[in-house]
């Protein structure tokens, strides 16, 4: 199966500026292409996912990837799907995004070899231009009337926009043309909502450089879940790239709690699993959907790619544990991420404590007489092991690392001691 028709096939092709001119050039040569994420943060989300790794499926074909980071655009503000206008960053808090999302695209793209990905961050030619230039070398290229025929623009006119976000396709236009004639770029990738960007930027190179090779756009349909929620947002928020943000635990659960009506999808986006290994997790969800295969495939496959395999490994680690009770075993670090979303309980001190008086004091239990009760009943776990003492005092002992201590009561209720 050809690239192209991979794509048609995993539903990943939105639209395209000349489906015949792409699959010709593609078929008869190797070229560069692009895709642009402006740093509005110090970390990608998984919303973001979807267009970098289609670039890295073009690289894996023979392409080379070029990857940009929007130092200048960052500063600007795209309106696409805005209703308002962005709130400025300052040069500093774009620079301390710029190395956050570097990092993470290190991760995505093979950097060495023949056809190794390319870093570029438009500031280094867009922010030190001066206004003269912007308004003779490019302004002059794109009619107003164009603009305004932008849906991104267009949508914006009832409400308002200002100026600096109106340029902002231009902007993004230079970008396509730069990497065209220094790069030799051929093709920009983007979201579905950067259409009418891509299309400016071939407009200003054909404009530019009408006597030279024709480029082209593709665009990639916005990421849904079948019963209408918004893709990647839990109750918690969005669901970052960066382990600091969004630990591999929850990154990796995250994934496997994909609902069944879902997965298939995501597995064809998200994953480099090929038609025949996803085809038969189809079957799998048909036939054994208790099983959940697809899922936890779908979550080691993405946890592996973000965090690599020490962290999948760990986050899988604290799944079992959860799903078993066996919690003693857990690091200190795994707690932290396993336990996160926990009740929890800050003890005060290095004394011991009656077992009766930590459950009341730390609301695991209403009273000491329930206390008790639960204790005899055999409802209370500490790190995992029963204990049925009412006279049980915890000590040193029961705290793993010096830090925590993980009580259960009954099945399925944790509750974290912090020390």
């Amino acid at each position: 199966m050809g690239l192209l028709e991979d794509l048609q096939w995993r539903g990943i092709i939105y639209q395209q500026t000349d489906e015949e001119g792409i699959k010709e050039v593609l078929d008869k040569e190797k070229i560069s292409l692009y895709c642009g994420v402006d740093p509005t943060a110090d970390s990608m989300h998984i919303g973001h996912l979807l267009p970098y790794l289609t670039l890295r499926r073009f690289q894996q074909e023979g392409h080379r990837p070029i990857v940009l980071v929007g130092g200048a655009t960052g500063l600007i503000g795209d309106p696409s799907g805005k209703k308002e206008e962005r709130k400025l960053q300052t040069l500093e808090a774009v620079d301390h995004n710029v190395r956050g999302i570097k990092k993470q695209l290190e991760h995505i793209f093979d950097f060495e070899g023949e056809n190794g990905a390319i870093m570029v961050n438009n500031y280094d030619w867009n922010g030190t231009m001066d206004l003269v230039t912007f308004l003779r070398d490019y302004g002059k290229f794109i009619g107003v009337n164009y603009m305004l025929a932008k849906d991104t623009i267009a949508s914006r006119l009832e409400t308002g926009i200002s100026f600096t976000e109106f340029t902002y396709t231009i902007l993004q236009a230079i970008d396509f043309f730069h990497l065209y004639k220094n790069h030799n770029c051929r093709m920009q990738i983007g979201g579905s909502d950067q259409w009418g960007n891509i299309t400016t930027g071939l407009e200003l190179i054909r404009k530019m450089s009408p006597d030279t090779e024709k480029a082209f756009g593709l665009t990639i349909p916005l990421v849904t879940k079948a019963d209408g929620t918004k893709f990647g947002k839990t109750e918690g928020g969005s669901i970052w790239l960066d382990p600091e943000k969004t630990s591999p635990y929850e990154f990796y659960q995250f994934w496997i709690n994909t609902a069944d009506a879902d997965v298939i999808k995501y597995l064809k986006y998200f994953t480099f699993l090929s038609r025949e290994e996803i085809e038969e997790l189809e079957k799998a969800v048909e036939e054994e959907p208790h099983l959940r295969k697809a899922q936890k495939t779908l979550a080691e496959e993405m946890t592996r790619l973000i965090h690599g395999e020490d962290a999948l490994e760990q986050a899988m680690k604290i799944t079992q544990a959860l799903f078993s009770g066996e919690v003693k075993n857990l690091t200190a670090d795994e707690i932290k991420q396993g336990f996160k979303d926990f009740p929890s309980f800050d003890f005060k001190g290095n004394e011991e404590i009656a077992l009766v008086d930590l459950l009341v004091e730390a609301k695991i239990s209403p009273s000491k007489r329930q206390a008790r009760e639960d204790i005899q009943n055999g409802a209370i776990y500490i790190n995992g092991e029963r204990n049925t003492d009412v006279q049980y005092i915890l000590s040193m002992n029961d705290r793993i690392e010096e830090q925590f201590t993980i009580i259960r009561r009954g099945k399925k209720k944790y509750f974290l001691i912090r020390y």
